[in-house]
C-alpha cells in the first residue's frame, strides 16, 4: 500500500472553535457515542517528528491510543471525530480510512475528522517522515504493518463510538494553560510572540449528569521528549489524568494552531507529566464552573482549495536544498530531484482541504490543514469576534502554512519548512487569503 518515496503525503488538520455568547432555544436532544482503542506498535518502529533520529524506537513509555466521538442531533445527522496520539495522518493512511466510514457508516468527508496530536514520540505511519528517514525494506515492512492495523483500528473505533449512541447534553467553555512559548522568540527575545493559550473543553454528558466524553484543546506541539521511546508526549498524559479523574468518560484531544508553538521548557519527562496535569487542570476547572449549553443541529460543509506553487522555484529550490540544506532537506531533496528525472516534473498543485461544524447557533468548529501557526486562529477570531480555538492535523503533505505577520518577524520558516515534506517550494504568497477567504465561505454557508 506504500506509495512511491517521490509521491510522499503527509497531512495536518487544524481546528478552531468559536464560541459566541448568544440567547438559546430550548435544546434539542443530542446522541453522543465514545470509544477508544489501543494503537501502540507491538514491535520496534520508526519514530516520526525529529530528523536526528537514527534507529527504530526502543521500547514503549506510555501506550497509545486512537479515540472516537460520534455526535447525532435529534434530525438524525451523523458526524465522527476521531483524534490520535500520532504525529499526523497520511493521506496514505486518510484516505482509506475516508472510503470505509462512507461505506460502512454513510460518512461523508464533511462529517468525519481525523486529529492528531502532533506527538514527535509517535510512530512513522503510511508515507509519513520517508522523506526525512529513507527506510530500507526491513524498516518500511514494519511501517507497512502497523500502518495496516492502524488503518482497521481506526475505522472499528468509529463504529463503536456509533454503536454507542445514547441520548446526551452538551456544553462548552473556555479554560486557559500558559506553557505554549512561541519558538520565534527563542534566542530572538525582540521578536513579537504571539500565543494561543486557550483550552477550550466540551463536555457529553448522560440526562442524569454522568460525563460520556470530554473534548479538550491546545495550540502547542507536543515535543517535550525527543528520546526513542513511544509515548504520546502531554497530550496523552493530559487525557490520562482526565480519564483518571472522570472514570468512565473518554478524554479526547484536538490539537490546536500550534505550528509555531514549543512547550517550555522541556527534555524532561517529569516535564512532559506535568505539562499534561497543567492542561487536565484547566479542562477540569473549566468542568468545575459555569459551562454554556450547546443545542442542535449539527451541519457540517467542507472545500478543497485548489492552487499551485511557485513555478520558479521548484527544480531550482530543490537542487539548492540537496547541495546546503540539513540533513532532513537533503533527502527530501534528493527524492524529488530523482522524480524529475523520472517523469520530468515536480509536484506543482496542491488540493487543501477545509472543514466547519456548526453546532447550533453558539458553536463553530473550523477544522484547517496542515501545521498552522497561531496567527491564524486569532485573525479568524479577530474576523468572527468569538473566542476561538485552534486543533487538529488530518491528511496531505504540508508543513507550515505562512501568515504574513511570520515575514515581518525577520525569522520566517517559509523558505525551507515545506522541503522536508515533500514539496518542491515553500507556498505561493496567496495561500493566506485563500485559507481565510475559504473559511468564511463555508461559515457562512451554514449560517
Amino acid at each position: 500500500m506504500a506509495a512511491a518515496p517521490g509521491k510522499y503525503n503527509a497531512l495536518m488538520l487544524r481546528v478552531l472553535f468559536l464560541a459566541f455568547a448568544i440567547a438559546l432555544p430550548a435544546l434539542p436532544a443530542w446522541k453522543a457515542g465514545a470509544a477508544k482503542r489501543n494503537i501502540t506498535p507491538s514491535e520496534p518502529i520508526w519514530m516520526s517528528g525529529y530528523a536526528s533520529r537514527d534507529k527504530p524506537s526502543e521500547g514503549v513509555y506510555a501506550p497509545i491510543y486512537a479515540k472516537a466521538l460520534a455526535l447525532k442531533d435529534n434530525s438524525g445527522g451523523l458526524s465522527v471525530m476521531v483524534t490520535a496520539d500520532l504525529v499526523g495522518f497520511t493521506r496514505s493512511v486518510s484516505d482509506p480510512i475516508f472510503a470505509e466510514a462512507k461505506k460502512r457508516y454513510g460518512l461523508l468527508r464533511a462529517q468525519l475528522v481525523l486529529n492528531a496530536s502532533h506527538t514527535h514520540s509517535g510512530p512513522v505511519t503510511g508515507q509519513l517522515g520517508r522523506p526525512t528517514y529513507r527506510l530500507d525494506a526491513k524498516e518500511a515492512a514494519v511501517v507497512e504493518r502497523y500502518t495496516k492495523r492502524l488503518i482497521e483500528d481506526v475505522v472499528a473505533v468509529i463504529g463503536e463510538a456509533i454503536d454507542n449512541l445514547e441520548p446526551a447534553e452538551m456544553a462548552f467553555e473556555q479554560g486557559y494553560a500558559g506553557f505554549a512559548v512561541n519558538r520565534r522568540r527563542v534566542g530572538h527575545r525582540e521578536y513579537p510572540g504571539p500565543v494561543d493559550h486557550d483550552v477550550p473543553t466540551m463536555t457529553l454528558r448522560a440526562p442524569g449528569g454522568e460525563l460520556k466524553a470530554l473534548v479538550f484543546g491546545y495550540s502547542c506541539h507536543a515535543t517535550v521528549m525527543n528520546q526513542f521511546e513511544i509515548h504520546g508526549d502531554y497530550p496523552a498524559f493530559a487525557q490520562a489524568e482526565l480519564e483518571k479523574r472522570y472514570p468512565g468518560a473518554v478524554a479526547l484531544f484536538l490539537n490546536g494552531c500550534g505550528a509555531d508553538q514549543n512547550p517550555l521548557p522541556r527534555r524532561k519527562m517529569e516535564l512532559t507529566r506535568m505539562y499534561g496535569e497543567i492542561l487536565a487542570e484547566a479542562a477540569s476547572q473549566v468542568l468545575a464552573g459555569k459551562m454554556a449549553p450547546v443545542a442542535g443541529p449539527l451541519s457540517a460543509a467542507y472545500k478543497r482549495l485548489r492552487g499551485g506553487l511557485p513555478a520558479s522555484a521548484g527544480a531550482r529550490g530543490a537542487r539548492a536544498a540537496s547541495a546546503r540544506g540539513n540533513a532532513a532537506e537533503k533527502s527530501n531533496a534528493q527524492l524529488l530531484l530523482e522524480e524529475l528525472e523520472s517523469t520530468g516534473k515536480l509536484p506543482n498543485k496542491y488540493e487543501y482541504p477545509t472543514r466547519v461544524w456548526r453546532l447550533g447557533d453558539n458553536l463553530t468548529i473550523v477544522f484547517l490543514a496542515g501545521e498552522v501557526v497561531v496567527d491564524y486562529a486569532l485573525q479568524i477570531r479577530k474576523i468572527r469576534l468569538g473566542r476561538c480555538l485552534g486543533v487538529g492535523l488530518q491528511r496531505r503533505r504540508l508543513r507550515l502554512h505562512p501568515h504574513r505577520a511570520h515575514h515581518r518577524r525577520g525569522r520566517s520558516t517559509r523558505d525551507t519548512s515545506m522541503l522536508g515534506y515533500g514539496w518542491p517550494s515553500p507556498w505561493e504568497p496567496s495561500i493566506e487569503k485563500r485559507i481565510l477567504s475559504a473559511v468564511d465561505g463555508l461559515m457562512g454557508s451554514l449560517r
